[in-house]
């Protein structure tokens, strides 16, 4: 096995220290494990080197089409994620660009040594639910337990899945200009909400 490859359920998980990673996490209610099951199936037949892309796509266009409740078109409760998303830059992990939709977001960071990817998703998933739960007067799990992540080949894939998350919204047709988008690394506002953080 690869190092630092790993897997728990039904999603595939790789971390590794200083490995900047793309990892994308979703609302519990935007993803049913049962459609993934369904499309892990219908990749099957291809070859093993293009089933884990093909699976992400899938899985990302149906995102897209806003299953779910989408709780995070909530402006408050989209603040919320990019704010705990944020905290954690400097602490566990660099965070280099990122994008709240409606009912996923996407990530794109690089641990700090000795942190573990998972260590800082636990922190964003976990501190958003509570936060985002009370706002919206709800219970019980706000997240899917698991995450999708891949490692960065190259500078070129890591520019590559820079202008793959902020043209998102633009994909899902919320906006016709990623710098429109309000809760995303491409636009103006975010990065300066990002940027008076205090030093980690």
């Amino acid at each position: 096995m690869e190092e630092g490859r790993r897997s728990r359920g039904y999603l595939p998980h790789i971390d590794g220290a200083n490995r900047t990673q793309f990892v994308t996490f979703h609302l519990a209610d935007a993803l049913p494990k049962a459609v993934v099951d369904a499309m892990r199936a219908e990749v099957e037949s291809l070859p093993e080197s293009e089933r884990k892309n093909e699976l992400a796509k899938r899985v990302e266009a149906y995102c897209d089409a806003g299953h779910g409740a989408c709780a995070l078109a909530d402006p408050r409760a989209a603040r919320i994620l990019e704010k705990k998303l944020f905290e954690q830059h400097g602490k566990l992990y660099t965070l280099h660009a990122w994008c709240v939709m409606p009912n996923h977001g996407h990530a794109l960071v690089t641990p700090c040594p000795g942190v573990s990817l998972s260590l800082g998703m636990q922190r964003v998933k976990g501190g958003s639910a509570i936060d985002i739960n009370r706002l919206l007067g709800r219970q019980g799990r706000l997240w899917q337990p698991e995450s999708f992540d891949v490692w960065m080949r190259s500078e070129d894939h890591f520019w590559g899945v820079v202008k793959y998350i902020e043209w998102n919204p633009v994909k899902a047709r919320l906006v016709r200009d990623p710098k429109m988008f309000d809760w995303s690394s491409a636009n103006d506002a975010a990065w300066q909400r990002f940027e008076r953080l205090p030093p980690g």
